[in-house]
């Protein structure tokens, strides 16, 4: 039940990933315009607002990788054979995750706070609202590698009860 939740959270996040995709399109196409034909002028604030959705893009899809395992990892020992080593690999890197998931979710918090007291040039706009993406995917990432974690523990004891 905690997966099929968990599930229909990233498919929100997909969701919404694809909205600000979308929504990017407008500030970049006007920066494009601007500067190669001078259909409108250049409006600064554009720049801003593109890189203010860019990084929700970044932070929102990196759950996303978490969740659906593609996020990027390196293989320095080969992979196990066993259900043992499996689960150590697994694991391993789960809990590594875990943890650095952990530490961004912790200090994000005075990250946010710090943003709170700042204002982006051109739009005025508060950072606190583009700094928040970090203690949002920090608690993201712990929640979904947590869980995938288990899903591994659980796939352990499965399978090593059907070797015996």
């Amino acid at each position: 039940m905690i997966g099929n939740l968990l599930e229909l959270f990233c498919q929100l996040l997909r969701i919404l990933v694809g909205s600000l995709v979308v929504a990017l399109l407008v500030p970049v196409a006007m920066q494009v315009l601007a500067r190669y034909t001078g259909i409108i002028p250049v409006y600064l604030w554009t720049e801003e607002l593109a890189t203010f959705l860019f990084v929700w893009i970044i932070m929102l899809g990196s759950m996303i990788a978490v969740w659906d395992g593609t996020h990027f990892d390196v293989h320095v020992v080969p992979d196990a054979s066993t259900p043992l080593g499996i689960l150590l690999q697994k694991g391993f890197v789960l809990v590594v995750i875990s943890l650095f998931a952990l530490f961004f979710a912790y200090h994000g918090i005075n990250y946010v706070k710090f943003g709170s007291i700042q204002n982006s040039v051109m739009m005025r706009a508060n950072l606190a609202v583009t700094y928040v993406t970090v203690p949002i995917a920090g608690a993201g990432w712990a929640v979904f590698a947590l869980y995938r974690l288990y899903e591994a523990i659980t796939d352990y004891r499965v399978t090593r009860k059907q070797m015996s």
